[in-house]
């Protein structure tokens, strides 16, 4: 119960800074993309873990002319434990269309775990590279030569987080583009001032906590913030999920200032090793400048924990020590 609370007061404590703008992909299922989050979760479970999701965001929103209309984010992740490396290792992969910009993102993450206080702690470090292509301007004055061309830009960035496990909580945080790569794009006044984005840093900080309510029922909120940190503009996001009979789950959630959330899904295959999950957004504020719904699915494997293959030593009265 004091996890929950802990909870409770972290979202009381970020309400005042509250904003209402996007700055990362959004996933509604944020609780089970730890390794989206922070490079600190790589190999953390103790277990291999690939996932697959995608998200079609504002169904049905189309620009008011030309190309351009929903964001649609398509992710993929491994966390994986490398026992040689005293912690585990990461990939992140996604593309996400915004409008005219399609943004690839390719990722390597190493953890560094550590014992600590019954749980594991994990130290990460990310880095990789961003491809950005931009297209589909339309000028407000015919003829304008700042508005940028079909091109595209690619550059190496890097980021760091740290993340704890314990047995039936977690929290962690990750922060994004601690470079600060430049993208830049042609136009034909050759202007840089007109045609460059900034990869800016990004901070995002989550924790859930799993309570046994019966032996059938469990309860697990969670909570996530994500801050730009050099617009100063902050979104939160909390909600809770109920797993039963460790097969199927069902939760509701409140994207502060923006939507209301509810995902199902079920585990499948021996040891829950295959899981599936549906989430369903509806836009609760801004309601003129966006679609109703937004859908998300998630397919997730997890691979056998590995054996410890040692064989205990023999003993006998006579060679026992």
């Amino acid at each position: 119960m004091r996890k929950i609370g802990f909870l409770v007061f972290l979202i009381g404590l970020l309400s005042p800074f509250l904003g209402l703008a996007q700055q990362l992909p959004q996933f509604s299922h944020y609780a089970f993309n730890g390794q989206f989050i922070s490079p600190g979760y790589a190999g953390i479970k103790g277990q291999t873990e690939l996932n697959v999701l995608y998200r079609y965001q504002w169904l049905g929103y189309n620009a008011s002319f030309d190309t351009g209309g929903s964001p649609k984010t398509a992710l993929f992740t491994v966390s994986a434990p490398v026992t040689a490396l005293k912690g585990g290792v990461g990939l992140v992969v996604m593309k996400d269309e915004i409008g005219p910009v399609d943004i690839f993102h390719a990722q390597l993450a190493y953890s560094y775990h550590v014992s600590l206080g019954g749980g594991t702690l994990g130290l990460g470090v990310q880095g990789g590279l961003t491809n950005m292509s931009k297209g589909g301007y339309r000028a407000n004055e015919q003829g304008d030569v700042r508005v940028p061309f079909n091109s595209s830009d690619r550059k190496f960035d890097m980021g760091a987080g740290v993340w704890y496990q314990h047995d039936n909580w977690y929290a962690g945080a990750g922060i994004t583009n601690l470079l600060g790569a430049v993208y830049e794009f042609e136009n034909q006044a050759q202007d840089n001032n007109y045609g460059t984005v900034t990869g800016e840093k990004h901070l995002m900080v989550t924790g859930g906590y799993e309570a046994e309510l019966s032996d059938a029922i469990d309860v697990v909120p969670t909570v996530l913030l994500k801050r730009d940190m050099s617009a100063g503009v902050t979104s939160v996001e909390a909600g809770a999920r109920a797993i039963f009979n460790d097969k199927f789950w069902g939760g509701a959630g409140y994207r502060f200032g923006e939507a209301i959330t509810g995902m199902l899904g079920v585990y499948l295959m021996k040891d829950n090793a295959l899981s599936f999950g549906y989430a369903f957004d509806y836009t609760a504020v801004g309601t003129d400048a966006k679609s109703a719904t937004s859908h998300e699915v998630i397919l997730g494997y997890r691979l056998p924990k590995p054996r410890n293959n040692a064989k205990p030593p023999v003993r006998t009265p006579r060679y026992f020590f």
